[in-house]
């Protein structure tokens, strides 16, 4: 992961989910970046057992619909990780018994002509001592918005240190690059302060916002979490 970040000045938003090296912690990650004031003006805070953005300066914030919202919710013994909106749309469906991909399949990329911003979601579900998860994307045909992409990894069985990284972009541009291939694999570290350090660091300076990292016992289903916001 650090030397993805450090090689990409804008990948935009990210999800990272996998598996410590000692096997006994799902991870879950979420960071945001911004090029603009608007998306810059953001903090994410607490929000019952999951997270929301929020405006760090009220006063400044612009047009809320693609940068306010619940990046992570938690159902049950899911947890739903994602870049918008999407995120409540799978919770209340999922909710209704239909499936990660189902509950997908009334979304599509955003509506931020000519970028386009692929839908980037994850889901973490751990049941009885076993943890899986599966990763989507939804994104324009090449940057033609009549037509909708949509691709589902599912990974059963994770293999203890590593994981999956998924991000919007490909890098910074006019119009932005959308994200391009599957998941990429990653290596875990095993300490959530390890984690976040390695991913906070690596990020650019200049466009980092907001980061989230969550690690959640396989056995018990405790979790530990860290948010970093760049404003203070």
């Amino acid at each position: 992961m650090e030397k993805d970040l450090k090689a990409n000045s804008y990948p935009g938003r990210g999800i990272v989910i996998g598996r410590t090296k000692d096997g006994t912690k799902a991870v879950a990650a979420y960071f945001i970046m911004g090029r603009s004031g608007n998306s810059r003006n953001r903090v994410f805070v607490e929000d019952g057992e999951g997270i929301r953005t929020q405006a760090f300066d009220p006063a400044k914030l612009e047009d809320p619909s693609l940068i306010i919202y619940a990046p992570v919710r938690v159902l049950g013994n899911k947890t739903i990780v994602t870049n918008g909106d999407q995120t409540d749309t799978i919770y209340e469906q999922m909710d209704r018994q239909q499936t990660f991909e189902q509950a997908l399949r009334g979304r599509e990329f955003e509506p931020d002509a000519p970028n386009y911003t692929p839908r980037i979601s994850g889901i973490l579900h751990i049941e009885n001592g076993h943890f899986n998860y599966a990763m989507s994307i939804l994104k324009s045909a090449d940057g033609n918005p009549a037509a909708c992409n949509r691709y589902t990894y599912a990974y059963e069985n994770c293999v203890a240190g590593e994981g999956r990284f998924i991000h919007t972009y490909m890098g910074d541009g006019n119009p932005l690059p959308s994200f391009e291939g599957e998941p990429k694999r990653v290596a875990i570290p095993d300490g959530i302060d390890a984690c976040t350090e390695l991913l906070w660091s690596s990020l650019n300076e200049d466009n980092k916002v907001s980061l989230f990292v969550r690690y959640i016992d396989i056995a018990t289903g405790e979790y530990e979490t860290r948010i970093v916001n760049k404003n203070r």
